[in-house]
């Protein structure tokens, strides 16, 4: 009975790669090309289905490995530096990690999910505070961003369909967006943010196949993408990240594409390879580029992240 149910959606999914990297053929897809560089893993104590990777100014990259509860900490060309954190319910234990981001200052924002708070970090993990989210209505925070110019902490709540705004300035929440639905204020299972240089926020509303966009005043705009298997259009969106141009990456675990976007949701390109085609990846769930346009793909089920730069 399992094998009958798989088998169709197998199906559908293989010929969805076929035609994403097929759609157009009349005005097809531009493939901007990406070459790989290295690789992030921990072999003598592998990584467990990571999930979230953020890049510090000086290059320093910080890799979520959720399933083990600690963030490990890469240097600029890849070696393994130190980690930090454990299971446990404690300031600076973890308990199902699933997102991180980096502020101006260094500070590690951590959305520790089964403990229903988001912990902050020095940038060498000393423990520093936490945002308790364990209320009335118990958040499960899954990723995070931060808005240095105006001092704002994004909060994603993936079981209350809403993301929470939180004034770090004053250290108390100040705004939540979204409901449960697909309609104007609709939100589906929601589970990564960014926010651009303007102040516009990106979150990935993966039930609902798309990518909502915020304006800095608070009000949802526009989507990007919808359900689908063309180009422009997403089977399950996962991570999303901005570059210094301030264009919008969106990573489709199902599909294995990365494609690129502007922010009124208009299709710019498909990450391709060195013979122009579009590049796979395994579960892509987040997407992290650094000062120089790196790009940083963490590959769940792979246990690893990967790491591109411009040809």
């Amino acid at each position: 009975m399992r094998k009958t149910a798989i088998l169709p959606t197998v199906f559908f999914i293989f010929s969805a790669l076929v035609m994403l990297g097929a759609a157009g053929a009349a005005q097809p897809p531009r493939y901007e090309e990406v070459v790989e560089l290295f690789t992030l893993e921990s072999r003598d104590d592998p990584m467990k289905h990571p999930s979230d990777v953020a890049v510090a100014a000086d290059g320093t990259v910080y890799v979520l490995d959720g399933v083990n509860n600690r963030v490990l900490l890469f240097s600029p060309e890849g070696r393994l530096l130190s980690s930090f954190g454990r299971g446990g319910g404690d300031p600076g234990e973890f308990n199902f990690p699933l997102g991180l981001c980096l502020d101006g200052r260094g500070r590690v924002y951590v959305a520790d999910s089964g403990n229903h708070r988001v912990q902050v970090f020095t940038a060498g993990g000393e423990y520093l505070y936490h945002i308790d989210m364990d209320g009335e209505m118990p958040a499960d925070p899954t990723d995070t961003a931060v808005d240095d110019r105006r001092g704002l902490l994004y909060i994603v709540d993936n079981d209350n369909h809403r993301l929470l705004t939180y004034d770090l300035r004053k250290g108390a929440f100040i705004a939540e967006l979204g409901e449960m639905g697909m309609l104007k204020e609709g939100l589906r299972w929601p589970f990564s943010v960014a926010v651009d240089s303007e102040g516009y926020v990106f979150i990935v509303d993966v039930i609902n196949t798309r990518v909502r966009v915020v304006t800095p005043d608070g009000r949802f705009a526009n989507n990007i993408g919808r359900w689908g298997v063309d180009r422009g259009q997403f089977f399950r969106p996962k991570g999303v990240a901005v570059d210094s141009g301030d264009r919008v990456y969106v990573t489709d675990s199902y599909l294995g594409v990365i494609q690129v976007f502007d922010r009124s949701g208009g299709l710019l390109a498909v990450l391709g390879d060195e013979s122009g085609k579009v590049r796979r990846f395994v579960t892509p769930v987040r997407i992290a580029i650094d000062e120089s346009d790196r790009i940083y793909v963490v590959e769940m089920f792979a246990g690893r992240v990967r790491v591109f730069g411009r040809k």
